[in-house]
């Protein structure tokens, strides 16, 4: 049996952990063509044929009724924020701080596709997180040449928005 101390007193206690993990995912039928879609600058869900909700990105099974999704769906290139996260601090093989995540639910989609927020200064904390409100509506952008990855694309607020 292993003892474990108690906490010290008078402040919180730290257990450092260095992660240096490398994947190689076998991608398969559905995300393969999520991907590939993204190479033409397209987002492409699929439909529950149980409770008929549009799955972005797009996914084999619906996580609530557990049956395999059906037809592909194109989503708009347009949505809003559900949650959204501003980075201050270095993490590394990640891009220098500050940047922020969002997820963000494209119309004709019924969940949230994560992805980076650009062209917003985030000098200000404040100002960014008051740009960044949960329901702001927001577009995609994608890269000039896609090549197929989460990369290409990412969210921007509206010109003039």
């Amino acid at each position: 049996m292993t003892t474990i101390p108690a906490p010290a007193a008078g402040g919180p206690q730290f257990y450092e952990q260095t992660w240096d993990l490398s994947y190689r995912h076998a991608l398969g039928e559905t995300t393969s063509a999520f991907l590939g879609a993204l190479a033409e600058r397209r987002i492409l869900g699929r439909r529950c044929p149980a409770c008929g909700r549009v799955l972005v990105p797009a996914r084999s099974f619906c996580d609530r009724d557990h049956v395999d999704t059906t037809d592909w769906v194109e989503v708009a290139r347009t949505g809003a924020i559900e949650m959204f996260t501003i980075v201050y601090e270095p993490f590394r093989n990640l891009p220098a701080p500050p940047y922020a995540l969002a997820y963000v639910t494209l119309d004709g989609a019924d969940t949230a596709l994560v992805g980076y927020v650009r062209g917003l200064d985030l000098s200000d904390k404040d100002a960014a997180v008051a740009a960044l409100a949960i329901g702001t509506r927001v577009e995609v952008g994608f890269a000039d040449e896609p090549q197929g990855t989460a990369a290409d694309y990412w969210f921007e607020l509206p010109a003039g928005g």
